[in-house]
């Protein structure tokens, strides 16, 4: 793919040498509303979930798409992909509470955790969410809960850890014996025989295998593996199951030169060999459910910020910027590349290599290492791209820095759909004790 279409797939494109991002000016918003700041695109949401629901419609009508909202917990951006149909994916009870102050029903959410404590499961029974379990050992104790609270055992599910495991780094590959999620191949049928011993009546299945996965064919072993055992599953305790949920995973293009993730080639590995499990298999007729974060908002998402200092040590030339770690984590975390690009080409032919740099006070505060750019200036603008996922949501105060502002663009208006912070926010929970006043 060219780079200009590279970009263009991104909604974004230099005009007279202006760089612009969902049809806006991206200087223009700097000036505005300030940097750092997010700038999200309703347009490039929608479109990346209708894509995604075409493919899966095309081969399997009974499917949902479950948000990971982990990814990017913004109220706008859960209220949007509601109005597409989605179903949301929650890894704990704050983010329960969140989608259902934007309005989703409890029905359209599955509770995916991990080392649930008593409270996450009251949480969850009380306001009627299905809760995926993690471990054997706390189905007795969500049974209690059931019964403490006068509720029916409706359905319940199980994480299945298939050992096979993907993901664009060590810390994001989910399966595996050595990994802490889900249930291993032997405990499977134990599992589901205490479920049903315990009086529930439906049953559903999952698994997640890692983040950020490009090649479709790293979800292959998996989920063979899986199929495997739903195969046997059924076999031995004749159930059939409301769902098989295949978990998320799906990656997008963060370099240039990579190709984005063969929607056709996933479909045929994961949905077209359920499909054919289902036909001949006698487990009922089960939803296929993904639970996509990254594929459907990172992309969405860029960060504008300033530079403030150009700094030539004599070996190395530093853009310093105002955006550190504190607002974008991954490439501290994980060492994720985040392509970066210049917000005015105007008169920059000269090209030079940059470590992209933060305010932080710590060593690793490098957003990008050796970025060759236009010759930068102090004030410049650059955009951090497909910052959309796992971009705010990790976002911290460190240093004492406040949080900036998102704003959202649809069809040329602006929405501020979250204040930047405050220096007053940054101490207001905190309590200084009488003897120190």
């Amino acid at each position: 793919m060219k780079y200009v279409d590279w970009l263009k797939e991104k909604g974004l494109e230099y005009r007279d040498g202006v760089l612009h991002f969902a049809d806006m000016n991206t200087i223009e918003i700097a000036e505005k509303f300030g940097t750092p700041i997010y700038i999200i695109s309703e347009e490039m949401i929608r479109s990346q979930y209708k894509k995604l629901k075409r493919i899966l419609d095309s081969e399997y009508k009974n499917n949902s798409i479950h948000y990971a909202m982990k990814a990017n917990s913004n109220l706008s951006i859960l209220k949007i992909l509601d109005s597409e149909g989605a179903c949301f994916d929650c890894t704990s009870t704050g983010e329960i509470h969140t989608c259902l102050k934007a309005g989703i029903s409890p029905s359209k959410i599955i509770y995916t955790g991990n080392m649930f404590t008593n409270d996450d499961f009251k949480f969850a029974v009380k306001n009627d969410i299905l809760v995926n379990l993690d471990s054997i050992s706390q189905l007795k104790r969500l049974v209690k809960i059931y019964d403490d609270l006068g509720k029916e055992k409706e359905i319940v599910s199980f994480r299945i850890n298939p050992e096979f495991g993907a993901g664009h780094h060590s810390h994001t590959i989910t399966a595996g014996k050595t990994i802490k999620f889900g249930i291993l191949d032997d405990q499977v049928i134990e599992a589901y025989s205490k479920a049903k011993e315990f009086g529930f009546k439906k049953f559903g299945t999952h698994i997640h295998i890692g983040s950020g996965i490009i090649n479709a064919y790293d979800f292959e072993k998996a989920i063979d593996k899986y199929l495997t055992i739903i195969m046997k599953l059924a076999d031995t305790l004749d159930i059939t199951f409301e769902f098989l949920d295949f978990g998320g995973g799906l990656g997008i293009p963060y370099r240039p030169e990579e190709d984005p993730l063969d929607l056709e080639l996933y479909k045929t590995i994961a949905l077209k060999k359920f499909k054919e499990l289902v036909e001949k298999g006698n487990f009922g007729e089960p939803e296929f459910i993904i639970e996509p974060g990254r594929y459907l908002s990172a992309e969405a998402c860029i960060i504008l910020t300033q530079i403030n200092t150009i700094k030539d040590n004599g070996f190395k030339m530093f853009a310093g910027t105002n955006t550190g770690f504190n607002t974008l984590l991954r490439p501290a975390m994980y060492g994720s590349y985040h392509h970066i690009i210049t917000c005015n080409k105007k008169n920059k032919e000269k090209i030079l290599t940059y470590d992209i740099v933060g305010p932080i006070c710590e060593s690793g505060d490098i957003i990008g290492k050796e970025r060759k750019l236009p010759k930068l200036e102090e004030g410049d603008y650059l955009a951090i791209l497909d910052t959309g996922a796992y971009g705010f949501a990790m976002s911290s105060s460190y240093n004492s820095r406040p949080r900036p502002a998102e704003i959202l663009i649809d069809k040329g208006q602006v929405f501020k759909i979250r204040e930047a912070e405050t220096f007053e926010d940054l101490i207001r929970n905190q309590d200084i004790p009488e003897h120190l006043k």
